[in-house]
This record gives structure tokens, C-alpha cells and sequence, in this order.
């Protein structure tokens, strides 16, 4: 897919940078939230208003559907939830700007994204019941458990393609429709596509959210 025009491509051909255009805009994203977070911070009150109590309501929406999702015990990981979180809702919104590419049209960001919920779905079990987590994998019946083992591993090795291809294949399959409606009516008929793009970008956010809580609501779980 060709853009006609990127603003931080143009930047990277003037700096002689061959670094990528899915890593730079990945940068602009992280600046993006470390800003908003800086802004939000800054003067805190007992009375939100503004930027504070947009940031407020987004990060007690996020701590509800954790508690909902994954129990009590799931807050502790609430700072790598709300940066899935963020993270891929600022990079899918900000491809909707003309001279922005989102990052996550780009498989490389999903599967690094994907392959860290997979890492650390793994590492959490690991650190919740030690050894005891391989009964996760080894089904109810303790005769079928070599069988089961091979399903289960097959399943959880899927998740992270799963992850990063229904991502990537919504985010990419947007930007070609936008793109193809910016090239025909550059006016007016590419807004309802844009609209439609902002509820893309939340609810692919959300379904990452969700099903990186759900594996990690698994993995805490004690194994029957």
C-alpha cells in the first residue's frame, strides 16, 4: 500500500533514516500518550475536570472490565492491559489523520504485540503456580493428558497468529478502502468511511483487550 503522502516518511527521507515507517509512527504514538499522561498529571484535583477526568474515566473503564473479566486478582495487571489498551486504540485513531500511518496497519507492531501477551500470559502462570501450571495443559482425564498436552500447545501457539492477523487484516483492509475513496472523491465520500474507521479502531482495540484478559484470566486460574 502506497500513501501519497506521509508527513514522518518525509521526515525520515530528509534525515537519510531507513529505520521503517511502522517504528517511527509507533514513536509518535508513545509520545502521544507519554504527553496526554504528563497533561492529565499535572495539577491533579479532587474534582476532575478535563483532561483529568477524561484520563479518569478511561482508566476506571479499563480497571472495570478487568474486575468483570479476570476477578479481583487481574488489577495487578493493570498496567500492561491499559498500554494494549491505549496503545492500539492511539495507533488505529491516528491513521485516520491524512499524513499519519497507523501502526497497526503494519504486521511487524501486531506481532510484537501479540507475542508479548502470548509472553506474558506464559510468565504470569509460571509465577502463579509454578510447575503446577503444566495441569493447564494436561486436560481432566489423566489418560488422554499426552494428547490433550499436544492440542492444548498447538491452541496456545495459535493465539499469538490469531491475535496479530485479525488485527492487522482490519487495520490494513481500512487504510486500502480509505485510501482507495481518498483516490476516487478526495471531498466528501471518504467522511462516512473515516467515521466508520474511528468505531474500527475501538472495537479492535477492545477485542485485543479482552482477549489478552481472557488468556491471562486463564492462566490464572487454578488448573482442574
Amino acid at each position: 500500500m502506497v500513501h501519497p503522502f506521509l508527513l514522518l516518511q518525509w521526515v525520515e527521507q530528509q534525515l537519510n533514516t531507513h529505520i521503517g515507517q511502522h517504528v517511527t509512527y509507533t514513536w509518535l504514538v508513545m509520545l502521544i500518550l507519554f504527553a496526554v499522561a504528563f497533561i492529565a498529571s499535572r495539577g491533579i484535583k479532587m474534582v476532575p475536570s478535563g483532561w483529568q477526568n477524561l484520563m479518569e474515566s478511561v482508566v476506571g473503564g479499563i480497571e472495570n472490565l478487568m474486575v468483570e473479566t479476570m476477578g479481583p486478582k487481574g488489577k495487578t495487571y493493570f498496567p500492561l492491559i491499559a498500554t494494549f489498551s491505549l496503545f492500539i486504540l492511539v495507533s488505529n485513531l491516528i491513521g485516520l489523520v491524512p499524513g499519519m500511518y497507523p501502526p497497526t496497519a503494519d504486521l511487524n507492531t501486531n506481532a510484537a504485540l501479540a507475542l508479548t501477551a502470548f509472553s506474558m500470559t506464559h510468565i504470569i502462570g509460571v509465577k502463579e503456580h509454578g510447575i503446577g501450571y503444566l495441569k493447564h495443559f494436561m486436560g481432566p482425564i489423566a489418560v488422554l493428558a499426552p494428547l490433550i498436552f499436544i492440542i492444548e500447545i498447538i491452541g496456545h501457539l495459535a493465539r499469538p497468529l490469531s491475535l496479530s492477523l485479525r488485527l492487522f487484516g482490519n487495520m490494513y483492509g481500512h487504510e486500502i478502502v480509505l485510501m482507495i475513496f481518498f483516490a476516487l472523491v478526495p471531498l466528501f465520500l471518504p467522511v462516512p468511511m473515516m467515521l466508520m474507521g474511528v468505531l474500527v479502531s475501538f472495537i479492535q482495540a477492545f477485542v485485543f483487550t479482552l482477549l489478552a484478559m481472557i488468556y491471562i484470566a486463564g492462566a490464572l486460574e487454578e488448573a482442574h
